[in-house]
């Protein structure tokens, strides 16, 4: 495997304002680099440092890192905690108890808010009820709810009693949901009766009922129905029980569990994974310390910040960026039950602008998303709408092409706020690499550096550093508190996939291409390593030609995969859509010409993509994730045999098969 090539560069640089650096958590590049070489100069001094500053132990810890049993890493073992503790109690403490918690928004609309005091009384509630299940610590739930208050209760109230959670987004099939509650041998299921989204009722409660139904879920006792809707549900006796009953009666406080810092505090099933899911196991200590710093160094949370992450509690996202970290710093939050194209594509907007938020952080396949709606419409265009309290912007979940940057940058933040643009993922349990908003100069479609403490680094295959300006693989070449422990009763498959012994079985392989600048070191994510195409023996990862179509100003959003190529060893497939109505016959054809000429002058000839396929949208998850595996045998020719159960849109698969 040769380096993977970089064809084009972004020159583009934009500073943080004077007045966002002046009061910045971490001020200016310098303050960045003083906090990186002291995390050089004493690792774990560092680590334990912030570990006694920022989270409140029960009993402190004397030992930061354990590095005997590599990778299986340790930190702060000997330490006790509780999460939902730091989460809550503390800010009953500190003088947070009538301060907004959650604003939460429903799908029609109304508006509900919860006070940090509320909140804690809720938890406990809900975690007596938990216990008086006989539900107990290291005991395991699955949680498949929608997004609501309850379900951030949910996840506060396991860990409150010391069960790990394991929460399954509520777009997923039975059969999904089978596999997982078999994996993680859950004891209990808390659910709903049916979730609501862009006006439609969506059944969850007897997606749970045919799960079971499948077999092999015997270990689960009880099935907990929050009624969302009031739907009438079938309810099995001796099992199933209304959440309103399991609090009925149940004491106001409950003592939290005190558990060792390594206690696992979820599972979470990553998505997209084939065969036996893949349950990345996450610890109490590190894993809470990471989310709190990097709400305070990535978000640059204030006590006036009005902060809101529109992710699902599904996904890691909402797990880190809405369910712990933002209530371990005692912020104020708005959760969103809906989507952002309901009742019309201005509902973000909308809320922005009605709930006064200062940190809005969303994913690029949402921002493509509304650029196009925003020129199909100019009611829903943002400039309708008052936006003015917005201080700092960011984006999640893959890396976001220059242009959708440009114009997040331009409409959405007015030219006048960072953008904070975050590589991480499920197994790293918080940011990795990304700008800090008071201190990096930011560039289109870049994360720029890590953040103090994470030692990142491009590779080629024998795990040797390469040098800037050269493309290779990424990887993380020291352990950090955050980290992924294991993967959920398969050590062995943890290790092969994180720590490969081609590199030694030290360095953590993100599975991600890179390239650094080779002026600033700025990192720039080239696409997943088995996304890299290898055309006529060029290397070239996909974001960058997705990139490159996007740039094109009749472009709303593209894919690229790769296919078998029987003269160039690989070609390119790109699914295209465009800011305009799908194109077919002749002018289709004149279209994807246009778009080849393009793609030639931006990045080079060799990156021309041979098929082009246009459709109304791209098929994508509830959550916006872009399935390219499907577009994948889309582009071979094959029968799609995968469950296809997730997609917000099937119907659009059928569309994409037509080259042209």
């Amino acid at each position: 495997m040769s380096d993977i090539e970089t064809l084009k560069q972004e020159n583009r640089i934009f500073n943080p304002p004077a007045e966002f650096v002046k009061n910045a958590t971490i001020s200016g590049m310098e303050a960045y680099k003083a906090m990186c070489a002291e995390a050089e100069r004493d690792y774990e001094g560092f680590w334990a440092r912030h570990a006694r500053e920022n989270l409140e132990w029960h009993k402190p810890f004397t030992k930061t890192l354990d590095e005997s049993n590599a990778p299986f890493y340790k930190w702060f073992e000997d330490g006790q905690l509780n999460v939902s503790y730091n989460c809550l109690d503390r800010n009953l403490k500190n003088g947070n108890a009538d301060r907004t918690a959650i604003i939460f928004e429903a799908d029609d609309g109304k508006v509900a808010n919860v006070t940090y005091a509320q909140l804690h009384e809720r938890v406990c509630r809900f975690a007596n009820g938990l216990k008086s299940l006989g539900i107990k610590k290291g005991d395991r739930v699955i949680v498949y709810m929608p997004m609501s208050v309850e379900g951030v209760v949910a996840m506060q109230a396991c860990a409150r009693i010391g069960a790990t959670h394991s929460v399954v987004f509520g777009g997923f099939s039975a059969k999904s949901l089978q596999e997982r509650i078999i994996d993680a041998g859950a004891v209990a299921v808390i659910t709903a009766d049916e979730q609501v989204r862009g006006g439609k009722h969506l059944p969850l409660k007897a997606i749970v009922d045919e799960a079971l139904g499948m077999g092999g879920c015997e270990v689960i006792k009880n099935v907990i129905v929050y009624q969302r809707t009031n739907a009438n549900v079938g309810m099995v006796a001796g099992r199933d029980l209304k959440m309103q009953d399991v609090l009925a009666n149940q004491s106001a406080t409950c003592e939290p569990e005190w558990v060792d810092a390594e206690h696992p505090l979820f599972i979470l099933y990553t998505s997209g994974s084939t065969g036996k899911p893949k349950g990345v196991q996450h610890s109490s200590g590190g894993y809470l310390l990471w989310a709190m710093l990097t709400m305070k160094w990535t978000f640059d949370i204030k006590p006036t910040d009005i902060f809101w992450c529109t992710a699902d509690i599904g996904w890691v996202t909402g797990h880190t960026y809405i369910a712990y970290g933002p209530l371990a710093v005692g912020a104020t939050q708005v959760v969103f039950e809906g989507v952002p194209t309901y009742p019309n594509a201005g509902r973000f907007w909308d809320m922005i602008q009605k709930h006064k938020t200062t940190i809005f952080y969303t994913a690029p396949t949402a921002i493509r998303s509304l650029i196009k709606a925003a020129d199909a419409d100019a009611n829903v265009h943002p400039s309708k709408y008052d936006l003015s309290s917005l201080r700092l912007l960011g984006t999640v979940g893959e890396p976001i092409n220059p242009e959708a940057w440009m114009w997040y940058y331009r409409n959405i933040g007015r030219e006048n706020c960072p953008i904070v643009d975050t590589f991480w993922q499920t197994e790293t349990g918080g940011h990795m690499i990304t700008p800090l908003p008071g201190a990096t100069p930011m560039v289109p479609g870049s994360c720029t550096l890590p953040l103090p403490g994470i030692m990142a680094a491009v590779v080629d295959e024998t795990g040797n550093d390469l040098p800037n300006g050269q493309g290779g693989i990424l990887v993380v070449k020291r352990p950090w508190p955050s980290m992924i422990r294991t993967i959920w009763g398969d050590p062995e498959r943890f290790k092969k996939s994180y720590f490969p012994e081609e590199f030694g079985g030290k360095l953590y392989l993100a599975g991600d291409g890179s390239v650094r600048n080779k002026d600033t070191g700025n990192f720039t994510i080239t696409g997943r390593i088995d996304d890299v195409l290898n055309v006529s023996g060029h290397r070239m990862g996909t974001m960058e030609i997705e990139s490159a179509l996007v740039a094109n100003q009749i472009v709303a959003e593209a894919a690229v995969v790769g296919k078998p190529d029987e003269t160039t060893g690989e070609s390119i497939c790109a699914f295209v859509v465009l800011k305009r109505a799908r194109p077919t016959g002749d002018e289709a054809k004149q279209i994807a010409k246009e778009l080849r000429d393009w793609v030639a002058k931006e990045i080079g000839p060799i990156a021309k993509p041979k098929e082009i396929r246009f459709g109304d949208n791209l098929p994508k998850t509830r959550s916006g994730k872009i399935m390219r595996r499907l577009l994948r045998v889309l582009a071979k020719g094959e029968e799609i045999t995968q469950d296809v159960s997730t997609l917000e849109n099937p119907a659009i698969l059928e569309q994409l098969k037509q080259a042209q």
